[in-house]
């Protein structure tokens, strides 16, 4: 079927609405990750006892968050249907409902990481450093008490996504960002507090964006906005955004899980290697905060042109953030490539950390520019289409198979060490780029999407 010959309607985005909607997006991910590795930087003051216990802890952390985050992609898919479709009450009262049902899955999440954070630093990473394992007790406790707001920031984030309004969450982000770089620099060199430094003015940071972006979203005038006094719990509604959310939830929570483990594995080889992969980690979030922001755009985009039944446009749009993509993961990873050496430089490690850290984001970011948008981007274009079982499916099974499976024979078998561990992460790549681009070409998606059949 030749899709351009199709008569379509008058198309969704402009070029200049695409850079409304795109530019704050990847400014928001520069900031957030500028920010993250000025955390890193900062709390390396403190002893690589302390960034090490961080390190491990945001490995978990950002299992928590990526669940939150994949539950508000499920709720902005749905939402941006429905604006595609041109119901705007039935994504009206989708708000609520995704805040709500968020919300209150987060709270019992975190008061079961607060009664049982000693349990899980054991179980995730075996015997580390007792000074180690205590940094990273009281960086878990404190950061639990987060993910709540984070929930209710993730939520209203996507909504207003959905709308097309990131410049808000772009300028609330500043803000949140500012009050946790400045907290940092408190906490850390003022009132020398170590982790805590680090974990109090994230909390408190999280907290003011969240309840910012509520009070916002109370604006009747808003395309999508919050009605409190009408909520009620709508069963069919929370269904349809679990129906997306919870499969993007476990695949991601199951991906995050499976870093978590090979942090584990890494936790083996000492602290020299944790604290590397832990520095190299927060400079390969550099690497791709351009893909980051291209997948939250791919959700509000493809959504939209799926609720107008519109398959030349879900297939235009999906071309064109897969192109920029590339061309922001070029920019971003070949930038960090060039002036690695001076970036290390600000981290104050040993000369021997230094170094493996700069062997791990060559590795990364080499390939990266290849392979992360066809691994990463693609698959939220079929999540835009409902069709979340199969990506789940692929993303759990290569996670299973290749990022842990083959980092335990390339890191601890053949001992290869953190360098193996990341050469199976390139493995993974790869054969997601392989499943992804073959589901697009099949085109089930266009049936899990209800679109008509020539």
């Amino acid at each position: 079927m030749n899709t351009n010959k199709i008569q379509h309607k008058e198309m969704l985005f402009s070029n200049h609405a695409l850079l409304i909607l795109i530019l704050p997006l990847v400014l928001e991910q520069m900031l957030a990750v500028t920010v993250g590795m000025a955390d890193t930087m900062m709390v390396s003051n403190a002893g690589e006892a302390a960034v090490s216990g961080v390190s491990l802890v945001d490995m978990f952390n950002n299992l928590i968050m990526t669940v939150l985050a994949a539950l508000a992609s499920g709720g902005a898919v749905v939402t941006s249907q429905f604006l595609g479709a041109r119901k705007q009450n039935d994504a009206c009262h989708s708000v609520m409902q995704l805040i709500v049902s968020t919300l209150l899955f987060t709270l019992a999440i975190s008061v079961f990481v607060l009664l049982a954070s000693r349990l899980i630093i054991r179980l995730f990473f075996g015997t580390i450093d007792a000074d180690v394992f205590e940094s990273a007790v009281l960086y878990m406790s404190i950061s639990a008490l987060s993910f709540p707001f984070l929930a209710v920031y993730n939520s209203c984030a996507a909504l207003f996504r959905v709308m097309n309004r990131t410049s808000v969450t772009l300028k609330v982000s500043i803000v949140m960002n500012i009050i946790n770089v400045i907290g940092n620099a408190i906490g850390i060199f003022i009132l020398h507090a170590g982790v805590v430094g680090v974990a109090v003015p994230s909390l408190i940071s999280r907290a003011f964006a969240a309840i910012v972006l509520y009070t916002l979203l109370r604006n009747p005038d808003l395309e999508l906005h919050i009605d409190p006094g009408r909520f009620h719990f709508d069963a069919g509604l929370i269904h349809k955004i679990y129906y997306i959310g919870i499969p993007s939830g476990l695949e991601n929570g199951i991906f995050q899980l499976g870093r978590v483990v090979v942090v584990s594995i890494i936790s083996g080889f000492g602290t020299i290697q944790i604290a590397a992969n832990g520095v190299a980690n927060s400079l390969d979030q550099m690497g791709i905060m351009g893909g980051q922001a291209m997948n939250l755009a791919m959700i509000a985009v493809i959504g939209r042109c799926v609720g107008a039944k519109d398959e030349y446009q879900i297939r235009y749009y999906n071309r064109t953030l897969i192109a920029c993509t590339y061309a922001l993961s070029v920019l971003f990873c070949g930038t960090i490539l060039l002036s690695l050496d001076s970036i290390l430089s600000l981290y104050g490690l040993t000369e021997e950390t230094t170094a493996l850290a700069g062997t791990l984001v060559r590795i990364h970011n080499s390939c990266a520019m290849f392979l992360w948008p066809l691994s990463f981007t693609l698959p939220n274009m079929l999540r835009a289409c409902n069709d979340v079982k199969f990506t789940m499916g692929i993303s759990i099974f290569s996670m299973c198979v290749f990022r842990v499976g083959l980092s335990i024979i390339l890191g601890q078998w053949m001992g290869f060490g953190a360098i193996g561990v990341w050469i199976a992460m390139i493995v993974d790549w790869l054969f997601r780029v392989t499943c992804f681009l073959f589901r697009y070409h099949s085109n089930v998606w266009r049936k899990t999407a209800e679109l008509k059949t020539a």
